[in-house]
């Protein structure tokens, strides 16, 4: 099974959620409070996003039929650029280090 990671504002506010891929029509919503530009780690194993100026990570199990995640955790708040045409951070392949675009 494969998950995909996307932003939307159909609940009024930008959040973020997971689908299955191929679509089959179940979603999860894994930030709370706002969620934009979600990346993943390179296992999958973790998904990070911006939430107001923090950047936030959920720990996901994907290798599971059910999409499962744990509650989101900030990890840092970062000086972002409020409105931006391009990718406001950058996530390396283990997760552990970021490059932002201040």
């Amino acid at each position: 099974m494969r998950w995909g990671a996307y932003q939307s504002n159909e609940s009024g506010q930008l959040e973020v959620y997971i689908e299955n891929f191929p679509p089959s029509g179940s979603k999860w919503q894994v930030s709370t409070g706002g969620g934009e530009e979600p990346r993943w780690r390179r296992d999958g194993k973790e998904l990070f996003y911006i939430s107001g100026k923090r950047l936030m990570a959920v720990d996901v199990k994907t290798d599971a039929q059910v999409f499962e995640s744990e509650p989101p955790r900030p990890l840092f708040e970062a000086r972002l650029q409020v409105e931006s045409l391009r990718s406001r951070y950058q996530v390396a392949a283990n997760g552990q280090r970021f490059l932002l675009t201040a």
